[in-house]
């Protein structure tokens, strides 16, 4: 899979992290975008190195997804935490 298909992936992992985790956020739909597209880079590099299962170059395989879903989810609870009382509404 190129670096396209990653940046897809993360496009949709990052609006299914959104919808798990619903709430108002900084950066709004760009914010959660790059933080989703990070996230898949970085779910996919985690489960590589330490759950010691790289993830396949198919799109479609149930782990790639899990994996850069939850990478998404860890990066927007963290970026939650480092950012989320800056907003007063």
């Amino acid at each position: 899979m190129g670096i396209i298909g990653w940046i897809i992936l993360g496009l949709l992992a990052g609006a299914i992290a959104k919808i798990l985790l619903p709430g108002r956020d900084l950066g709004g739909l760009i914010g959660t975008t790059l933080i989703g597209i990070a996230g898949a880079f970085v779910g996919g590099w985690l489960s590589s190195r330490f759950l010691d299962r790289p993830v396949e170059n198919h799109f479609f395989d149930l782990y790639t997804w899990g994996s850069a879903i939850a990478g998404s989810l860890v990066l927007l609870i963290a970026y939650r935490l480092l950012f989320g009382n800056t907003r007063r509404s």
